[in-house]
């Protein structure tokens, strides 16, 4: 695939005349910021600086670049008669100079740069007569460069230049002249291509062996709702805007039926001899596309009420099936950021990774003969309408500066990168591993809280029934006579079993869950406690460990309605109460005595959300933990042999530009914000990071707290391995492009990939992003043992089939695969999230409806990954892994079936008294007779 770059040169100098374009006209347009020059009279200095553009493409090593000669300056009076001998000398000099550095050049006649005389003396393309004058031009400019152009453009984007140039008189020349002008001005423009091709056709193509074409710009448009009604709207908004000069080029010499139809009287008419001089006039077809028509200059009412999208692999495609497979040159693309944005343009840089994936999609997959692709462009210059209020240069151009010196953007270094390997070859990086996890490696799944149903079973009832038989044929109860009520057992909870049989078709060996603190202790302190939701917990851990399934209890997550708190708590300050921690140990202590028998691994906090946390709440919920883990540590760990830690979110981040020093800080800055804030006291240095105190102090808020020297032995170390939930990866940069997204607090833009994969939520799929979280922790704590403890995406629950997650699963897992064999990372387990809908809706492993569990797609291929224990090849080593049973006092078969076992054994010693009986007896009898 060839690489390109184009420039557009706008300059008043030596000789050059007044054009139709009001922004070489020296007429002002808004006032961006920063101030920069009133017009586009300068700009980036590209006349005087042909040395300094070249040595930029070659530092780009493009194969082509596409420029505009300016007719105005060519040809002053906008006649041959009197041509300009210094503009001719300076494209002249462009031309050697690309031919030096082994650049094509892909050359433009018309970029909306009309002499004035000839606006002012013919009306512009109003009248036909121009395209004679463009004739002339153009067999001047055939003569005088003779072959060094191979690509000739003879107008660019025809369709700006009639209805924005003539009608809403937005562009040059700015004539506000109706729908009518703008029809007839394209019929001129059309006239005025197709005798330029002939032109060189006939005269200068078997000498220069060169090929001409039309630059045709497009949006895409697809429809709002996929009926045939829709359809049709949307072929006809691509009929109106790149069909109107398309099908006569390219088809039959005419315009489109639906232009016809719809457009009646308004529209010219072509005779028959105008039709053949029009049709084939195009040797290939040249496509702009980019925001400028696409987002900017498309009118409304030629959307047909239907959808528009920067989808360039969709217009190729289209192009192709509706113009007989043409070969497509595309000669401009692109996209744009802030005018005050400097080197740092990650947005332009991810749409243009965006389009240059599109068109190789297209190459490869839809077969589409595209022969080029031009991004636009070199430097920053002078926008049109839009002025110096935006840039869409690969290289930074400081306009106020003497020097005009081009500084490549990190979206030159990418586009630099990516001609170097002409495409997105398949790292090594990113191949899938093969191999397996240890033998002991925890397989879980996660339900934040499960649904505590304290429903007993109809044993457990002490009313009596009789059925009616002859009327309701329905049990009735009898009044006033009940039976002994008997004890409860485990297996009188109906809903327990159930979700165990499911857990247990998942092959999973750990299952999270936690427990519910504002229903255990109500009133937040053991003045009150629920006796009955604790024997329920108790049953839950302990028929999990009956299967051999390993509980792994968190004591608090943050959910609504009051934080994951009691009432009372919340409503007395939450976590900015110190009292709050004082209970959390209370309730900490109080689970551990009720259920430390059974659960073995423990989670203080599960995911505290640092970016919508105070500091003082961050403070508090630190010591709490602290306290809870010296808790167990003093009293309960050498009774219960369990383990216990924090669970944090760790999502990673990653600098949008990744040859930015800047985005590098703000990404390490971001980290230790979100991760570091509760991870380094915990697991660092018992303190907070340096980076988020240094942060806040130059801005001079002091709000973040300060440890005791106590406290911080208290705090650090307070762990036993690191657990983490991990979700997706999120880009930032340090310049402000976007104020929505832009967090001033952190000087941060958030933004993301757009050519990753995304969820309905939007959420960005980012498997090598886990990767990298697993390494920095690593970097930054040491050599812990460290639990992916939750890791999942949400789907369409309108969709039958769940593939996002089967690749979600599959690649994240994947990539934890490859820090614990290449990177050494002490990975000891993975938890899918989540196990249904019904408490994660979107997430589940099961989908829940009508009472009903039903497995998706994604637990089959999460089963088969556990059975495999990771990804095993042929060549991969195959470790017999025994299996294990966790040994349980309290769950044998004896113990957990006590009535059952008394029931045999009243059953056995009556028969062993039926036995002696009958012996007795039969003896006596014997003696009798005798």
């Amino acid at each position: 695939m060839l690489n390109h770059v184009v420039i557009h040169e706008k300059m008043r100098k030596d000789n050059k005349a007044l054009s139709g374009d009001p922004a070489v006209a020296d007429l002002p347009l808004g006032a961006p910021s920063p101030p920069p020059p009133a017009t586009g009279d300068v700009a980036s200095d590209g006349y005087n600086n042909v040395l300094r553009d070249t040595e930029g493409l070659r530092e780009l090593g493009v194969t082509h670049y596409r420029f505009s000669i300016s007719w105005a300056r060519v040809l002053p009076n906008g006649n041959t008669s009197a041509p300009n001998r210094e503009g001719l000398r300076y494209y002249r000099r462009l031309l050697e100079r690309l031919r030096e550095v082994g650049v094509q050049p892909v050359v433009t006649l018309y970029h909306w740069d009309l002499p004035q005389r000839l606006q002012d003396a013919y009306g512009g393309w109003t009248n036909s007569a121009l395209a004679d004058h463009f004739r002339d031009y153009a067999e001047l400019c055939f003569l005088h460069f003779c072959g060094q152009v191979k690509y000739w453009i003879t107008i660019d984007n025809p369709y700006v230049v009639a209805w924005h140039g003539y009608v809403t008189g937005r562009l040059a020349p700015g004539v506000r002249g109706g729908p009518r002008l703008g029809y007839l001005v394209a019929h001129n423009l059309l006239l005025a291509h197709a005798k330029v091709w002939h032109l060189y056709n006939t005269t200068f193509r078997p000498t220069q062996g060169g090929q001409v074409s039309i630059a045709l710009s497009s949006h895409w448009i697809s429809p709002r709702k996929m009926t045939n009604h829709g359809i049709k709207e949307c072929q006809k908004s691509l009929d109106f805007v790149l069909g109107w000069f398309a099908k006569p080029i390219f088809i039959d010499g005419d315009y489109p039926e639906n232009m016809k139809i719809n457009l009646s009287s308004l529209l010219p008419g072509f005779t028959e001899s105008e039709k053949k001089l029009i049709k084939g006039t195009a040797d290939f077809f040249a496509l702009s596309f980019g925001p400028t028509l696409s987002f900017q200059l498309l009118d409304p009412h030629v959307k047909f009420r239907q959808l528009e999208s920067p989808s360039l692999r969709q217009l190729l495609s289209w192009i192709d099936l509706e113009y007989n497979h043409p070969q497509i040159f595309i000669v401009e693309n692109g996209w744009f950021v802030s005018g005050t944005t400097k080197r740092d343009d990650a947005k332009y840089m991810y749409y243009l990774k965006k389009f240059i994936m599109e068109t190789l999609k297209a190459i490869k997959l839809d077969g589409v003969h595209v022969i080029g692709y031009t991004a636009w462009s070199l430097m920053d210059g002078f926008e049109w309408h839009r002025g110096y209020s935006i840039r869409r240069g690969l290289f930074y151009v400081d306009f106020l500066s003497q020097d005009k010196k081009l500084l490549p953007k990190s979206s030159a270094l990418f586009y630099q990168k990516l001609i170097e390997k002409n495409g997105f070859p398949l790292l090594p990086e990113n191949q899938p591993l093969e191999g397996t996890f240890p033998c002991d490696f925890a397989w879980g799944v996660v339900d934040n809280y499960i649904q505590v149903d304290t429903t007993l079973s109809q044993f457990t009832d002490p009313n009596v029934y009789v059925w009616d038989v002859h009327h309701s044929k329905r049990l009735i109860k009898v009044d006033g006579l009940v039976t002994k009520k008997r004890k409860t057992y485990c297996v009188d909870f109906a809903a327990i079993r159930p979700q165990i049989a499911l857990l247990l078709d998942m092959h999973v060996t750990h299952f999270r869950f936690s427990l519910d603190w504002a229903l255990i202790l109500p009133l937040g302190n053991q003045s009150q406690v629920n006796h009955t939701i604790l024997h329920y917990y108790r049953c839950v851990v302990s028929e999990l460990v009956h299967v051999n399934i390993t509980p792994v209890v968190a004591l608090w997550q943050p959910a609504a309605p009051h934080q994951g708190l009691p009432r009372l708590l919340a409503k007395h300050g939450a976590w900015e109460n110190p009292h709050t921690a004082l209970a959390f140990v209370e309730y900490a202590r109080l689970c551990f005595k009720e259920l430390g028998h059974h659960v073995k691994f423990w989670i203080t906090m599960n995911e505290p959300y640092t970016r919508n946390m105070t500091y003082s709440a961050g403070h508090n919920l630190l010591k709490a933990h602290a306290l809870a883990w010296h808790e167990y540590d003093d009293k309960f760990r050498q009774a219960q042999k369990g383990k216990i830690s924090i669970a944090l979110q760790a999502d990673w981040i990653e600098p949008a530009c990744p040859f930015s020093r800047k985005d590098k800080e703000v990404a390490e800055r971001v980290l230790e914000f979100d991760v570091g804030w509760l991870a380094e006291p915990i697991f660092g240095s018992g303190d907070y990071p340096s980076v988020m105190r240094d942060w806040l102090n130059q801005r001079n808020n002091f709000l973040l707290p300060y440890f005791t020297e106590q406290e911080k032995k208290l705090i650090q170390g307070s762990f036993d391995f690191l657990a983490i939930s991990h979700y997706t990866t999120i880009l930032v940069d340090w310049e402000k492009e976007d104020p929505v997204k832009y967090n001033d607090y952190l000087e941060v833009q958030e933004m993301t990939d757009i050519t990753w994969l995304n969820s309905p939520n939007q959420v960005a799929v980012v498997p090598w992003g886990l990767r990298k979280v697993l390494n920095w922790l690593k970097f930054k704590y040491g050599d812990i043992p460290l639990y992916i403890i939750a890791n999942g995406i949400d789907d369409d629950p309108q969709a039958e089939q769940d593939k996002l997650r089967e690749y979600y699963i599959q690649n994240y897992i994947n990539e934890a695969l490859k820090a614990y064999i290449l990177d050494g990372i002490n990975l000891c387990g993975y938890f899918a999230y989540s196990f249904s809908d019904r408490t994660a809706p979107q997430f589940g492993l099961y989908r829940y409806a009508a009472n009903q569990f039903e497995p998706k797609p994604s637990l089959k291929n999460y089963r088969k990954i556990i059975d495999n224990n990771g990804f095993p090849g042929p060549e991969t080593l195959r470790t017999f892994c025994p299996e294990e049973f966790t040994v349980c006092t309290e769950c044998g078969f004896f113990h957990t079936r006590k009535a059952l076992l008394a029931f045999i054994a009243f059953v056995f010693l009556a028969f062993i008294i039926f036995l002696s009986l009958i012996f007795y007896y039969s003896k006596k009898g014997r003696r009798s007779y005798k």
